[in-house]
């Protein structure tokens, strides 16, 4: 901000030092995710139970859950409405993403019908609805992403999850970086081919190509071992 504002007064006194751009040569670190196991994963939906309402203990286990196997934005999720989630088809349609894209994820038979209970649940909890959204907090309201961040925060105190580094803190957008992982963990283990499984994970998440997406390829030293040992194996070293 400095050297662009230097740079601006120069233009009115000439005599005005711009620093150099490599005075400061520091640039923002990107947070290192924490990808989550499944043990810890149960451990959040379990301490989601310890919340003070019977909705709020559905609609954090259920968000939390949805989250974990969709790989969905927490703002996506929050945004959702009933009619965007078709139960009999099992589908699930993103609007208003990032990008401003729409997109449409399958869901398995056993998240439909998590979703099932718990729209059944909120449904008589006011009738009629006082919002069309999935997810609705005490009140009846949809939620809000402050609240959502600062209740995930009590889940990992009471689920007992520790910061690996400064860098590498429980966040709940890491949900979808650990579905991002898990999905091209499988691939690779399964020796299906990563590539194609990448352009179709990128479509999924909702990035704008696969470019987007290969960060998470960084993210899990296994992950970065597979690849190697494919990679070795396809130039024949042993």
């Amino acid at each position: 901000m400095t050297r662009k504002f230097a740079t601006y007064l120069r233009t009115v006194d000439p005599a005005t030092e711009v620093p150099p751009s490599d005075l400061l040569p520091a640039r923002p670190r990107r947070a290192t995710p924490y990808l989550y196991s499944e043990v810890e994963i149960r451990g959040l939906i379990d301490a989601a139970g310890s919340l003070r309402t019977r909705l709020r203990v559905a609609t954090y286990q259920t968000l939390l859950g949805l989250l974990a196997v969709t790989g969905m934005r927490v703002g996506e999720a929050i945004r959702l409405d009933r009619d965007d989630v078709n139960l009999e088809t099992g589908v699930i349609t993103i609007r208003c993403t990032k990008f401003g894209k729409t997109r449409e994820l399958p869901l398995h038979s056993t998240t439909v019908e998590a979703v099932r209970a718990y729209l059944r649940q909120t449904a008589g909890h006011q009738s009629p609805p006082s919002t069309p959204a999935v997810f609705v907090s005490t009140p009846g309201t949809r939620l809000r992403y402050c609240v959502v961040h600062r209740t995930f925060q009590r889940l990992v105190r009471r689920a007992g999850l520790a910061p690996r580094s400064g860098t590498c803190r429980p966040r709940i957008h890491d949900l979808r970086h650990t579905f991002a992982v898990q999905t091209l963990l499988d691939a690779y283990r399964n020796g299906w081919d990563v590539q194609e499984r990448l352009a179709l994970l990128s479509t999924y998440l909702g990035h704008v190509n696969p470019a987007g997406t290969y960060w998470y390829l960084s993210a899990s030293p296994e992950l970065l071992g597979l690849a190697a040992d494919r990679l070795a194996n396809r130039r024949g070293v042993r």
